[in-house]
């Protein structure tokens, strides 16, 4: 394999981490307008880099035994929990107690992470059909995914308190249009 030939599939892979990290990105910032403690972001970003790294390894090693049909229905399912995730903090944002149905501490990040690393699964099952180096995608996903994560989250943080009580109302609303757009591609 010439020099020219990796240089290429590696910023292709890069690319293609950007952009499945963009979707995280957006949903950090949707997610950093509710009040997180830097710890908090830490950890947030450190899971969905290991869901970035996790899902595109499964669907890597599926697509290289299944049909396509299952990328659609992985984007159908992150379309579906990020419009739960946005539903909720709009309701809550409503709500006098500071009390969160789900909040992005254990099984509620757990469903956040899952969420925003479902499409990386869908390109890991088209990924795995045409043979990609494994371990370079997984890597390249789950840092870009993290770093762009983190930057979403301190990014939400900071212009949090710029949108006061309707800071956690517009998160919702970022996350209730990302799951529309997933759901309804235009």
């Amino acid at each position: 394999m010439s020099v020219a030939s990796v240089i290429g599939e590696f910023l292709t892979l890069f690319v293609m981490a950007l952009a499945l990290g963009m979707d995280a990105f957006s949903v950090g910032l949707g997610m950093g307008l509710i009040q997180l403690r830097l710890k908090q972001i830490f950890y947030i970003g450190i899971t969905i880099g290991l869901f970035h790294v996790w899902m595109p390894l499964v669907g890597m090693t599926i697509g290289r035994f299944l049909s396509e049909k299952f990328g659609m229905i992985a984007t159908i399912a992150g379309g579906i929990l990020l419009l739960i995730l946005g539903f909720q903090m709009i309701l809550a944002s409503f709500k006098d107690d500071d009390q969160r149905m789900i909040t992005p501490v254990g099984f509620g990040l757990f469903i956040f992470a899952l969420s925003v690393s479902l499409d990386s699964f869908s390109v890991g099952l088209s990924l795995g059909i045409y043979g990609a180096r494994t371990i370079v995608t997984i890597l390249m996903f789950g840092v870009v995914s993290m770093i762009l994560t983190w930057i979403g989250l301190l990014l939400g943080r900071r212009v949090q308190g710029w949108f006061g009580s309707y800071s956690e109302a517009l998160g919702g609303s970022i996350l209730l249009a990302f799951g529309i757009k997933l759901l309804l591609p235009f």
